[in-house]
């Protein structure tokens, strides 16, 4: 095992404060926002002029100082060292990039830091959009008259979910879970932090919005800035800037699936974005991509929401979008992985060291060394799921067992089999 000298330790750990007052100025979805009446005006004008967007200037030379003095105490080749210093990178970046909202240079920023569609993953040949387009393709033709006996799930106003979602976070945070805000104006149905949940008022929900808010917002984003909050000579891990997005977003989706609150319409509109960022990236204007969601089978309201999602911070004519929602797949993919993996290898003990703060899988080497000196504090709110992990490996073993069986004739076998078969119920 790779050792830790006070030495490091103290360089580390003040490398890691410093970073954390940089982070604290960077506040990339706040900087990128649109006002509520930017959607109102494209709404009510028939969805079809460029929304006029302005951004506050922002000037990082604050920050860069302080980035400076975090680089000189970084240099090294031990692993805590290069973690660190990653961070630092990420964050001059982030930096960058909202110094250049709003022009094309800011695509320049947004894809050294998520990535593009076309970027291939870990494997080397697949890429993000062309996973994109495969699940577009299968989850398109799923109706919810099929899946959902009676075909009605049953709405209710933001007071309600406010009621929902509050009882369920008493649950399993204790005494310190978000807390649930209504306000008249925001640009999404809800928004959520560690510290509070605010919800728009004239919003409609469902029971699956709550469990789904639950699952993605509140026990991983939420509960992983708690636990990151408590390791105190490492406050960065408490920090979700822009180098842990990726797995912080595809451990989200991932706790969705792992306890059925992802359902076939989020999943689309997920793998959707990435394609809607490539049309960008191809020079689809935010009209062109709005009628993409359109065609989706999104309302007018969705429609806008995701397509100012892949503008924010951008260049509306095109060209130049914010490819932060194109991480969700790939994160998932690389968390997944790094489960099935550490199951195999018998490291049960590395899954839950996801939840310790906020980090990258790149960073789980260097973060297990401070974990094993007795420098972190185990993580204290921890999803179901990750407290008593049975049914988490179980899962894992048996997906690793699918990947050792030729599923193709597995599937043409049944392909033949099922070929004639009548429609059930009027369900098909």
């Amino acid at each position: 095992m790779v050792s830790l000298s006070p030495k490091i330790y103290a360089q580390a750990s003040e490398a890691a404060k410093l970073l954390k007052q940089a982070e604290r100025k960077i506040r990339i979805l706040r900087t990128v926002a649109w006002a509520p009446e930017i959607g109102d005006a494209f709404l009510a004008g028939g969805c079809a002029a460029l929304p006029q967007v302005t951004y506050p200037e922002f000037d990082g030379t604050d920050i860069r100082a302080v980035l400076s003095k975090a680089n000189n105490l970084t240099k090294g080749e031990h692993p805590v060292l290069q973690w660190l210093a990653r961070v630092s990178e990420k964050l001059a970046l982030a930096s960058a990039m909202l110094e250049t909202v709003g022009t094309p240079a800011f695509y320049t920023y947004s894809k050294q830091i998520y990535g593009t569609p076309t970027d291939t993953m870990l494997d080397g040949h697949t890429r993000n959009v062309d996973l994109a387009q495969h699940m577009d393709a299968a989850l398109s033709g799923l109706s919810f008259e099929q899946l959902v006996l009676g075909g009605v799930e049953e709405d209710f106003g933001a007071d309600v979910f406010a009621e929902k979602l509050t009882a369920k976070l008493k649950r399993y945070f204790d005494g310190n879970a978000p807390k649930v805000e209504l306000q008249a104006h925001l640009s999404a149905k809800a928004l959520a932090s560690s510290r509070r949940i605010r919800v728009r008022a004239d919003a409609r929900f469902t029971n699956m919005d709550v469990r789904q808010l639950l699952h993605h917002e509140a026990l991983v984003h939420a509960a992983t800035a708690m636990n990151g909050r408590m390791q105190t000579d490492f406050p960065i891990l408490g920090a979700a800037h822009a180098g842990t997005t990726e797995i912080q977003e595809g451990l989200a989706v991932f706790a969705e699936i792992i306890t059925g609150a992802m359902d076939p319409v989020r999943f689309r509109r997920l793998v959707d974005r990435v394609i809607a960022i490539q049309m960008s990236v191809d020079g689809a204007d935010f009209t062109e991509v709005f009628r993409f969601f359109k065609d989706c089978d999104c309302t007018n309201a969705q429609a806008y929401e995701d397509t100012r999602r892949v503008f924010r911070g951008g260049v509306i004519t095109g060209g130049a979008p914010f490819t932060k929602d194109g991480v969700y797949l790939n994160g998932l993919l690389r968390v997944h992985n790094f489960m099935r993996t550490a199951t195999k290898l018998d490291r049960a003990d590395l899954l839950r060291l996801l939840f310790v703060g906020k980090l990258d899988i790149e960073d789980v080497p260097a973060i297990a060394i401070l974990a094993a000196e007795g420098k972190l504090t185990p993580p204290q709110t921890l999803p179901p799921w990750a407290k008593d992990m049975r049914f988490l490996v179980s899962y894992l073993a048996y997906s690793s067992f699918l990947n050792r069986v030729k599923l193709p004739g597995f599937q043409s076998y049944y392909q033949d089999k099922l070929a004639d078969v009548p429609d059930l119920w009027g369900f098909a």
